[in-house]
């Protein structure tokens, strides 16, 4: 395990949610591949993303605020299995399920206070006379992805570090894959005990913030450049989009902020209707003026009547 998950994002242990999502937003923005170019930026992004896979889920938060750097060995129903032991469930000498006495509640960190896993999930075992497999505990990561890598889809090697992990895996990401999406991988969870199968392993998927693509769902949003005399005349022009170069038809007419509506060109769907992509119209104007420039604008000037602050 990295650093605490908590330093590693900048927050207090107390952040609400969505401070938590605001850090691993901005970190995100500043330390991701496709923008940093510094070799220690793509290790940065993965501690990023490695406290953050934890953090926003509230189950593994939870145990990794119980439980410390062990809370990968503790199974997802800890909770239940602690309530079971303080009833009549518990085993003999008024002991609980986890080998500990009735209505312990146990707390992460070191002393009198800490918890040796061995014995927690020895007395487990051992007080509820388990002699039969018991599964493994399903786990769950997070997959990072550039908006086109989801759109495309493929196959992605994934490395993660943890207790028994060695290696990494081979994933096929489906096309039109969205922020918050599950990839299920069977059997490489967490390992089960008395020859019980191992859980899943879910990655969840997501997306990086894009300097130019904002995703909505399945919808994508892109600003389109133009020059005033294509606003103001009409014009078909070339834009960049995750799926390649779409033709775009501009009407006569269109000012900043008209969104131009290309129906089934957002994000694929494997199972359905397609996303739709947005272009933003954003009319530029030249940074500098050649003389002719200058002189054909001035000559428009004075002979429009046109004026933008004038309420209709």
């Amino acid at each position: 395990m990295a650093r605490d998950y908590y330093e590693a994002l900048g927050v207090p242990r107390g952040a609400s949610a969505d401070e938590i999502q605001q850090a691993f937003r901005r970190l995100a923005r500043r330390h991701h591949p496709d923008v940093n170019r510094d070799p220690a930026a793509e290790e940065r992004f993965k501690e990023i993303n490695e406290a953050y896979q934890v953090l926003s889920e509230p189950s593994t938060r939870a145990r990794y605020d119980r439980f410390g750097e062990n809370f990968r060995q503790v199974p997802e129903d800890w909770e239940e299995r602690v309530a079971a032991g303080a009833g009549a469930g518990a085993g003999p000498g008024g002991r609980g399920p986890f080998g500990g006495a009735r209505g312990r509640v146990w707390t992460g960190g070191g002393g009198d206070g800490g918890i040796d896993l061995d014995d927690l999930f020895g007395g487990f075992f051992g007080a509820r006379g388990a002699t039969g497999p018991i599964p493994g505990a399903d786990q769950q990561a997070e997959l990072p992805l550039t908006v086109e890598e989801a759109y495309r889809g493929g196959r992605h090697r994934v490395t993660l570090r943890g207790p028994g992990r060695s290696g990494g895996y081979e994933v096929e990401v489906p096309p039109g894959t969205v922020d918050g999406q599950r990839i299920r991988l069977a059997g490489e969870g967490g390992r089960g005990s008395g020859r019980g199968p191992s859980g899943d392993l879910y990655l969840v998927v997501r997306i990086a913030p894009h300097p130019r693509y904002r995703l909505d769902g399945r919808n994508i949003h892109v600003p389109l450049p133009v020059t005033p005399w294509e606003a103001a005349l009409g014009a078909t022009v070339p834009l960049e989009a995750p799926g390649g170069t779409l033709k775009v038809h501009i009407p006569a007419g269109s000012s900043t902020g008209r969104r131009l509506r290309l129906r089934g060109q957002g994000m694929p769907n494997p199972h359905g209707a397609p996303g739709d992509l947005y272009a933003e119209v954003r009319v530029m104007v030249p940074p500098s003026l050649g003389p002719r420039e200058r002189e054909l604008f001035q000559e428009l000037a004075a002979e429009s009547s046109f004026d933008p602050r004038r309420q209709p």
